[in-house]
């Protein structure tokens, strides 16, 4: 059954990181994970190649562990397949999968005409799980001919998985992201498709969008409300953190942007790989980074112009100088707390030993989900992370991740809350 809008105990929308979780939005592994080999894994961002059944089973027993603590667990194959029941859905789906360059005329044309053939669910596994050339039956020509029989006409999306990245909820607006990585830039088309088009969402403003500048959702940060921490690296560009500060602060979604560059490599591609929040004056933090780690408050000027549209069109409109004031590098410490108006933003690292911090950040040990205050589920192999944690008073629900980390992704990657409870006033 299809649910048309928000429950009143779980309106749509955050303010935090660690307001008790409500309703978030997860994507089980599915028949994409089995297309990934040797060969393609790299291109698709993945380490390995995971056991898919495992990975599963994993997975399900995460979901479980949500709902264990009475929160909402809304399937993003499932909201897509109930989109795709719309007509206008499907053509949006279906021409944004085969307007692209290397299919040629001909293939495309067939795609088309295939693909509208097939029923809502059949559909929303060709666009996930992707078309190999010898699983065609027509649309032969120059194209066909001379790609390999198990090339992809439509790539798989793996990465799926890491449902955070491609959406992020702020206050009661939904950015759709702009993802980085070519294997991943469909991935938000289809979430605007889901924020858009289905009756769940009907009347949800969205901001940003797959067509700008990069953002990607395992950078943004909720500190508290009103502050928002956008880290820059590998992922997420100074332009797209200019853009999103913009879309934020004209719809009044925050007043400080913490600007905050991370390091260019595999290992930190995101700021929540470095550090999430578990309470609202604690953060967990790979300590190799964070006597290092800086952040540029941005805050909107006098002459601040608020974009054109909302954030589907040209907005470049007129300018006035100086609208966005970005303040010099402090440490992120220091910067975050003094935009939250709080003493001091508490560093539970994941111990002294070096080696150890960097086995446990490499699998994840930093990427929790914060469920409460004081509450977030964790991967169980990081036992120094999860033993510092519970030594700082936060309570660690653990949960299995040996298949699901092969594409570097811990819980808060697996996981876009759409619904927390506010703060309390003071925290």
């Amino acid at each position: 059954m299809v649910a048309t809008g928000p429950s009143p105990d779980r309106p749509h929308g955050a303010d935090s990181e660690v307001g008790t979780l409500r309703t978030v939005m997860l994507h089980r592994p599915g028949p994409e994970l089995k297309r990934l080999t040797p060969r393609n894994n790299d291109k698709l961002l993945f380490d390995g190649i995971p056991w898919v059944s495992r990975a599963q089973e994993e997975h399900d027993a995460f979901a479980q562990a949500l709902r264990d603590r009475d929160v909402e667990v809304l399937y993003l194959t499932e909201l897509l397949t109930e989109t795709l029941a719309l007509e206008e859905a499907r053509e949006r789906a279906i021409e944004g999968v085969t307007n692209t360059l290397h299919l040629g005329d001909t293939l495309a044309d067939y795609l088309r005409t295939a693909l509208h053939d097939h029923s809502p669910a059949e559909l929303a596994l060709f666009l996930t799980a992707g078309v190999r050339n010898d699983e065609v039956r027509g649309g032969f020509g120059l194209v066909t001919s001379l790609m390999a029989s198990d090339d992809f006409l439509i790539d798989p999306l793996p990465n799926l998985l890491f449902t955070r990245d491609s959406s992020v909820w702020i206050r009661d607006r939904v950015a759709v992201t702009s993802l980085a990585m070519p294997a991943r830039r469909r991935e938000t088309q289809l979430t605007e498709l889901i924020y858009t088009l289905h009756p769940r969402f009907a009347g949800t403003g969205t901001i940003h969008g797959w067509q700008h500048e990069y953002v990607e959702g395992g950078d943004v940060l909720l500190m508290s409300p009103g502050v928002v921490a956008v880290g820059v690296g590998e992922r997420t560009t100074p332009a797209g953190v200019e853009r999103f500060a913009r879309h934020l602060f004209a719809d009044g979604l925050a007043h400080t942007v913490l600007a905050v560059p991370i390091t260019q490599e595999r290992a930190t591609m995101h700021l929540d790989t470095v550090c999430t929040m578990v309470d609202v004056d604690k953060i967990v933090m790979y300590p190799n980074v964070a006597d290092s780690l800086q952040a540029y408050a941005v805050t909107a000027g006098e002459g601040f112009h608020a974009p054109r549209g909302n954030g589907d069109g040209d907005e470049r409109g007129d300018r006035a100088p100086g609208e966005l004031l970005v303040a010099g590098a402090e440490p992120f410490l220091v910067a975050a707390a003094k935009a939250m108006e709080i003493d001091t933003l508490h560093q539970i690292d994941t111990g002294l030993d070096p080696v150890t911090a960097e086995r446990e950040q490499w699998d994840d040990g930093n990427n929790t989900l914060a469920l409460a205050p004081r509450v977030a589920v964790a991967y169980e192999r990081n036992d120094e992370t999860n033993d510092r944690l519970e030594a700082a008073g936060i309570e660690v629900v653990r949960i299995a991740g040996s298949e699901l980390g092969s594409g570097r992704g811990g819980p808060r990657c697996m996981s876009c809350p759409i619904s927390r409870a506010p703060l309390p006033l003071g925290g």
